[in-house]
């Protein structure tokens, strides 16, 4: 009884506060619905009325005083004052005369009162106020909203674009195209959960819409984001016509005096971490063995550094971003290419399409997107023996050939002169946390290690790269939440590229994301002496930074769980000998650790290349293995549902198999060479 009377003690004091609160007009809507809930949950229905009606005689003026009066209404009928939630409905429908929902009640109210006239008469007006809502009509608005979204995403208004794009999505949700961008917006502005429904849009089909590259940020599951991929690529590609396909020249015969022909296609042959990476490659190549010809897909002619760099490289540059997907294959087809790598997968600016023409004997996915193509044209992805393991091979449909290190660098980079802690605008004693990485890849999970290593390193800073106010602002506003003061959080405005090179240098430790890691970023930060710290996953994404580790010489950074790299990271903080240790490490091996060595990784790579093809004149050329995707699919879909950020490869591998074997149970699943090996 005591327990009792001070839960009802409770509910009468909030109730009084929140009245006080309704009639100075300080409460908001969505307090007063939360407020409401929570007595209508325990069974006070009427002081949530009056709540409602005190809320609405003082907050006339209010721009939502509908949906107060609507939600007022339900409130109502759960009391059984059927007048009372008439006369709520038709105050709310006279303020916002197409409000759906409430013109929908108030028929249902007048038919659960024996007036079934009244009610049909409620569903006609509203019939009639929207009979100008045809298809076409619906189609455009949806385009308007998406390209509306498309450019404030573009230009970094992203609050103003997910709201837009949500508006598409509310009206199609079975489309994918807004939902794509609208996932990919709240990933940037670090909004968890990611993922949220409505009344409208399920949890389903929000899930289904992540394109590739973001999905790579939301989970570790390769087995799935190959599936994706797959299903991904049809959407994208859908059907070429068979009369419409390439048939490009056979391959060269062994011992022929000819240089191999290697085209490479991306839309970031410039300023960009591709550009960066390729350029030394791209000068490094043996001219008298192969012949290299770049085509760009990108941006008008940006004509920076990079990009000339690369033209002067090259012995052949074709611009072919005006050209369509057919008339871009048919270039390359003409120009007898004889290996076409993909340097862009699924990534902004990609020209997937015209790959699917097939316009060269071998296509390659290398060096520009993280994962598996999944497509039926893609025959070999190269990598490493870090990112791909020869157990690790099932998660992709390519033949894996590997090369030392799958992040080239350019040793050119120009590096501006190192800043002191002050000019970088840190604090001179503190230990310096920091990570480099873009807003997206930074998960509730990844931030909260964060905060718990900061929270055990008493006086330590996290600093990272700055992403608009707003999203600043949320992060500071989630470390206090979790016990850190924000001002333990530092944002890196842009600076140009040199600069930020220098800078990094001034660091203690980079703590590494998850799942979606470190890329060149890492790769940057090792070159500039800056340790870093990360945590192994399954996927190409998730094991990327560590390849780079390894290659860098100080895979004693690589942690295997969570658990582990908070770990580590506090002892670092607590002992910072041993991380001198870690950086002499990296400046002694600097100049011939495998990272560096990019005369060997081209070496290696022209070797592939001549690989590739010998298997094409004898005819031995891969096919993709696409078998059980969409039953894959299926499955990684519904465990997205409800999401394991992380677990160890056996016990991943087991939760499939048992699903696996469910679903065989009830119709048979064909044997495939992945999870589904014995059907027995």
């Amino acid at each position: 009884m005591v327990i009792h009377n001070t839960f009802a003690s409770a509910h009468q004091s909030m109730l009084a506060a929140a009245l006080e609160r309704a009639r100075q007009q300080q409460l908001s809507l969505l307090e007063l619905f939360q407020i409401a809930e929570e007595l209508n949950a325990s069974n006070q229905k009427a002081a949530a009325a009056k709540l409602y009606s005190t809320w609405i005689a003082f907050n006339d003026n209010s721009p939502v005083l509908h949906l107060a009066y609507f939600n007022y209404s339900v409130t109502l009928r759960g009391l059984d004052d059927m007048p009372g939630a008439i006369n709520a409905l038709q105050a709310s429908l006279k303020i916002s005369p197409l409000m759906g929902q409430a013109r929908i009640n108030l028929g249902r109210t007048f038919e659960d009162s024996g007036l079934n006239a009244q009610a049909v008469q409620q569903w006609q007006q509203y019939v009639a106020a929207t009979q100008d809502i045809t298809p076409e009509k619906i189609g455009y608005r949806l385009m308007a909203l998406q390209h509306i979204g498309r450019v404030m995403e573009g230009v970094g208004l992203l609050e103003d674009a997910e709201a837009i794009l949500w508006q598409a999505i509310e009206l199609r949700p079975d489309r994918t195209e807004a939902a794509q961008h609208w996932l990919s917006t709240r990933q940037h502005q670090c909004k968890w959960p990611i993922v949220t429904t409505s009344e409208y849009v399920t949890n389903r089909q929000l899930l289904e819409a992540f394109s590739p590259l973001p999905l790579a940020c939301y989970t570790d599951d390769p087995i799935f984001q190959m599936a994706k991929a797959y299903r991904y690529n049809k959407h994208l590609v859908g059907r070429i016509n068979a009369r419409d396909m390439l048939r490009p020249a056979p391959a060269k015969k062994a011992g022929t005096t000819e240089r191999l022909r290697i085209g490479y296609v991306s839309s970031d042959l410039r300023d960009h971490a591709v550009g960066f990476a390729l350029s030394e490659v791209l000068e490094l190549h043996d001219k008298t063995r192969v012949e290299v010809f770049a085509y760009y897909c990108g941006e008008p002619r940006t004509n920076d550094a990079t990009q000339t760099r690369i033209q002067t490289a090259v012995d052949h540059w074709h611009d072919i971003a005006a050209l369509s997907d057919l008339d871009a294959a048919k270039q390359i087809l003409a120009d007898e290419i004889d290996i076409l790598v993909d340097v862009n997968g699924y990534t902004k600016h990609a020209r997937t399409k015209i790959f699917a023409y097939r316009p060269a004997p071998v296509i390659v996915n290398f060096c520009g997107y993280p994962g598996t193509m999944a497509s039926p044209v893609h025959q070999y992805i190269i990598a490493d023996e870090q990112i791909i393991p020869p157990e690790n091979e099932l998660y992709y449909t390519e033949k894996v050939l590997r090369i030392p290190c799958n992040q080239p660098v350019d040793r050119k980079r120009k590096i501006a002169a190192k800043p002191t802690r002050e000019e970088a605008g840190l604090p001179e004693d503190a230990f310096v946390f920091a990570c480099f990485n873009g807003s997206q890849k930074t998960t509730a999970a990844c931030f909260t290690r964060w905060m718990a290593i900061l929270a055990a390193v008493p006086g330590s800073v996290l600093w990272l790269l700055g992403a608009s106010e707003p999203v600043n602002q949320r992060l500071r506003q989630l470390a206090i939440d979790h016990g850190v003061e924000p001002d333990r959080l530092i944002f890196a405005p842009k600076a140009p590229n040199a600069f930020h090179l220098a800078r990094i240098g001034v660091a203690d430790l980079f703590l590494d994301t998850f799942p979606y890691g470190a890329h060149s970023t890492a790769a940057d930060a090792v070159t500039m002496g800056l340790p870093v710290l990360t945590l192994r996953g399954k996927g190409f994404a998730s094991r990327f930074c560590s390849s780079i580790l390894s290659a860098a010489g100080i895979p004693e950074m690589i942690c295997e769980t969570p658990d582990a790299y908070v770990a580590k990271a506090i002892a670092y903080a607590r002992d910072p000998e041993s991380l001198l240790a870690v950086r002499r490490s990296l400046q002694a091996q600097r100049e011939t650790c495998a990272l560096r060595d990019i005369p060997a990784l081209v070496r290696r790579l022209e070797e592939l290349y001549w690989q590739m093809q010998g298997e094409g004149e004898r005819g031995e050329i891969p096919v993709p293995r696409l078998d059980n995707l969409d039953i894959y699919y299926e499955v990684g879909v519904d465990f997205l549902s409800d999401p394991v950020e992380f677990e160890t490869d056996a016990s991943y591998r087991e939760r499939y198999r048992q699903e696996l074997a469910q679903r065989h149970a009830y119709a048979p699943i064909a044997r495939d060479t992945r999870f589904w090996t014995d059907t027995d």
